[in-house]
């Protein structure tokens, strides 16, 4: 068990045009007091062929961080699609939500988004310039994937628990999946 264990991210506001912010609400347990602030980023994959063409959606600290359950929500801004390769604007990509703590990542949930049409004879037969105000964006909610990695917090606090393995687990959240089991803690909506 960690410090600080995801409880819930409940994905707001989905479906939506591609052009509407992202949101997530999320509650996060805290199990000893933490000296800093957490620090959480929004990820858009633009394109699965290169990282060229991520883009950090926002960054925000989230603290002083009080010990037990806490709440807020995650709202950025779409991602600039201009930015993006016209072919890679329908279909899948990945939107990730990553937590640091002294800047080293110890958890990011990833959840697939679908981009396409809301007018079935566009998506049977889609323009070559993508028409962006057409366009809605699914994020898949109810299937995140998790990573964990090991982070020991503040050295002079008690670690809670087991420690965690030295190896990042990857778990899917809707059902048991070949790199890791299902995460109990965390429900998805």
């Amino acid at each position: 068990m960690s410090l600080v264990n995801i409880l819930n991210i409940t994905v707001l506001d989905n479906p939506a045009s591609i052009t509407s912010p992202l949101q997530f609400e999320i509650t996060f347990e805290c199990n000893a007091e933490l000296q800093d602030d957490l620090e959480w980023r929004m990820i858009y994959v633009g394109s699965a062929e290169s990282q060229e063409y991520d883009q950090v959606l926002d960054s925000i600290m989230v603290g002083p961080v009080p010990v037990g359950v806490n709440k807020f929500v995650f709202s950025a801004g779409p991602p600039k699609l201009e930015l993006l390769p016209q072919k890679d604007l329908l279909e899948v990509t990945v939107v990730l939500l990553s937590c640091l703590y002294h800047e080293k990542e110890f958890v990011r949930v990833g959840y697939y988004v679908n981009n396409e049409y809301v007018d079935e004879a566009l998506r049977e037969t889609p323009p070559e310039q993508a028409q962006i105000d057409k366009l809605q964006r699914n994020i898949l909610a109810d299937k995140p994937k998790v990573t964990r990695f090991p982070l020991y917090f503040d050295l002079d606090t008690p670690l809670i628990g087991k420690q965690l393995k030295s190896n990042p687990q990857q778990t899917d959240i809707a059902a048991e999946g070949a790199s890791g089991q299902t995460d109990q803690d965390m429900m998805v909506q």
